[in-house]
Formats: C-alpha cells, sequence, structure tokens
C-alpha cells in the first residue's frame, strides 16, 4: 500500500476544539496539499478578487480599463437574460475542481433518469455554512452530472448582489452560476434548449438560505421548508418538473456557535439577515496544516443525492391547491431520500431530519 493510501484510508482526527492543537504530519502526500490549496482558494476568491480590484485601483494606469470594466459591470445583463452566455465548460471541467472535490471527498449519488425533454428546479438542501456540496456538484463537472444527467444543461444560481462584486462576477459566470432572481429563473426555463423553450435545462436553487445557514450543526439535517414555496410557483409557472436533492454531510463541514448557548448573538445574526438580507455564522472550521483552529472546512464526506422528479404542470394562473400539493410531494420526497440513505450516509446524526418554518 502506497503511502497516498495510508493517507486516503486513515479516519479523519476527531475534533478536539477546546483541546491541544494538532498539527497535519509532514508526510501528507502532495495530492492532499494540493485539494487543500484549491479548496482554500476558492473559498478566499472573493477576498482575493476584491483585493486585485483595489490593487489595480492604487494604478492611475488602469483607471481608464477600470472605468470601461465598471461600465460593463453596470450594463451586464448576463446574470439574468437566460443566454448562459461567458460560461465556460472547460472552465467547469477543469482539474483543479477534481481535487477540490476530492477534499472532502464529494460524490454525486443519480436516483433516477431525467428526460432531457424537460425542464428541472433542483432544489438543494440543506444550505450549511457556504454550500460547498451545491458548488462541486452543480457549478462543476467534478462529479460527472453531465454523464449522468446527459442533455441537461444545470446552472446553480446565487444572489444577485454577488455579480456586482468585480471580477468575481466573472469567475462565478464563467461556472455557469446565475442569478437567483425571478427574472433570471424564468430566462433561463424559457429560452434556450432543443427548441429554444427551456427544454433541458435546469436550475439549482438552495432552497433553504441564509435562514437555513443559521441551523447548519454537525449531525442535524434542520431544512427551512414549510412556508417555502415561491420555487414551487415558479416551476408551475415555466412548466418545469421540481427534483430533490439531499446532500448528507454539508452540516458537517463546519462548527458553528449554537443559537440557545448564544441566545444574544442569534438575534444580531437574525437582525443582520432581516434588514440586509444575508447572514454572518460564527464558524469555525480546521486550519491547513493543523485539525482544530482555522476556517477551512473539515474532511468530510459530501454525498449529494438527486431524487426523483416530480412531474409540474405549466400554468400561468396560480392555484394555491396545487402549490400546496406540490410542496407536499416534494417534502415527501425529500424524508424518503432521508429514510433510505441516511443510514449510509448520516450513521453519526444526532437527530432525525426536521422540516422547519
Amino acid at each position: 500500500m502506497s503511502l497516498e493510501d495510508v493517507h486516503r484510508h486513515r479516519p479523519s482526527p476527531q475534533r478536539q476544539p477546546y483541546g491541544r492543537i494538532r498539527w497535519a504530519p509532514w508526510d501528507v502526500p502532495a495530492k492532499r496539499r494540493f485539494q487543500t490549496l484549491m479548496v482554500l482558494v476558492h473559498c478566499l476568491s472573493i477576498a482575493g478578487y476584491v483585493s486585485i480590484f483595489f490593487g489595480l485601483c492604487a494604478n492611475p494606469f488602469a483607471w481608464p480599463l477600470l472605468l470601461l470594466y465598471l461600465l460593463h459591470v453596470l450594463s451586464s445583463r448576463a446574470a439574468t437574460d437566460g443566454s448562459l452566455k461567458f460560461r465556460s465548460e472547460w472552465f467547469r471541467s477543469s482539474y483543479v475542481w477534481d481535487l477540490f472535490a476530492g477534499y472532502f471527498p464529494a460524490k454525486l449519488h443519480k436516483t433516477h433518469d431525467l428526460p432531457p425533454t424537460r425542464k428541472y428546479i433542483f432544489g438543494y438542501h440543506p444550505h450549511g455554512i457556504i454550500s460547498h456540496g451545491a458548488w462541486a456538484a452543480f457549478a462543476t463537472e467534478a462529479l460527472g452530472f453531465a454523464e449522468k444527467f446527459p442533455g441537461i444543461t444545470n446552472s446553480l444560481l446565487t444572489l444577485d448582489s454577488n455579480f456586482r462584486i468585480p471580477f468575481y462576477r466573472d469567475y462565478i459566470l464563467g461556472m455557469g452560476v446565475r442569478s437567483v432572481s425571478k427574472e433570471s429563473i424564468v430566462n433561463i426555463l424559457t429560452r434556450g434548449g432543443a427548441n429554444n423553450e427551456g427544454m433541458g435545462r435546469a436550475v439549482t436553487i438552495v432552497v433553504g438560505g441564509a435562514r437555513e445557514s443559521l441551523e447548519a450543526q454537525p449531525g442535524q439535517m434542520r431544512l427551512i421548508l414549510k412556508e417555502r414555496k415561491g420555487f414551487i410557483k415558479l416551476a408551475v409557472r415555466c412548466g418545469a418538473d421540481l427534483v430533490p436533492v439531499l446532500a448528507f454531510g454539508e452540516n458537517d463541514l463546519y462548527d458553528q456557535l449554537r443559537p440557545r448557548e448564544h441566545p444574544f448573538v442569534h438575534k444580531v445574526q437574525m437582525f443582520v439577515l432581516k434588514v440586509w438580507k444575508f447572514t454572518l455564522p460564527f464558524l469555525h472550521g480546521r486550519g491547513i496544516f493543523n485539525y482544530d483552529v482555522g476556517m477551512m472546512p473539515y474532511r468530510h464526506p459530501l454525498n449529494v443525492v438527486v431524487g426523483k422528479p416530480i412531474k409540474v404542470t405549466q400554468s400561468n394562473q396560480i392555484d394555491n391547491d396545487e402549490i400546496n400539493r406540490l410542496h407536499e410531494l416534494y417534502v415527501s420526497e425529500l424524508e424518503e431520500l432521508w429514510d433510505r440513505y441516511k443510514d449510509e450516509f448520516a450513521r453519526d446524526r444526532k437527530e432525525e431530519m426536521q422540516i422547519l418554518s
């Protein structure tokens, strides 16, 4: 057995948040080091691109180009027009994303075929702290989405504000990521595809959003879903089938302060969420060269399971009874996925899956 095989099969060190710092051994294989580097680069991408932008702002010779670039950013509709312009399949399929996915490692599990003659809305659960599983499975080809679901062009969706960050917007546009706004979803699912009506297209929405990230605790699966029906209304409007996705291990990548133990901090987080529509999770992970102190995600397996599609009939009229029926079917399919795979992928769970308001 090679040295790399020894490290691959070595069990992950147990977390000791209040114990001594355990340093990573010097004989870690180079591949694992590169995996860590790729995850670090991705996690620091926003800070990195913003730093580059302000660094260029300090150079007067770059001002004309920066001015043209900012005018382009202000006028561009690439994030919402549904054209998927600037999407790079070469970038999405790059080997660096194999390193990213191999860090955890992450795997994508298919349970049903998805005909390319339909359009789809994938609902990703849970949000976790940063949704690394959603990025690996749906923003890259590291987990083989195109091979498992041939003919489906899927776009991971994120907050519209991310497309106002200089240079970072171009990074995520190249990865095929688009805005989660209603305009964007409707345009993606009603344009393009084989017949220019959106067939064969799909979007992935992290349904629980920032609110759900505050519920991300290791060993738990708490989903903010009871009142989340907007994505179902959009599915009816666009005639897109609903596909529930359950990511086992997403909540195990970080630790964060528990609301019950720090009620004041939780109130501040909820206030920020209500006013500015984003949240500030006080997270704790591992380090680059140690297992106890840092902001890196833990090396914990990610198993992203794509469930059974729920057939949706297109209609311009929103019938609340139909929306409620589809919502019940969707929740039922999520519960079925949990019951089917929890003993395989969530053996260390502390509780059963909960659906919250």
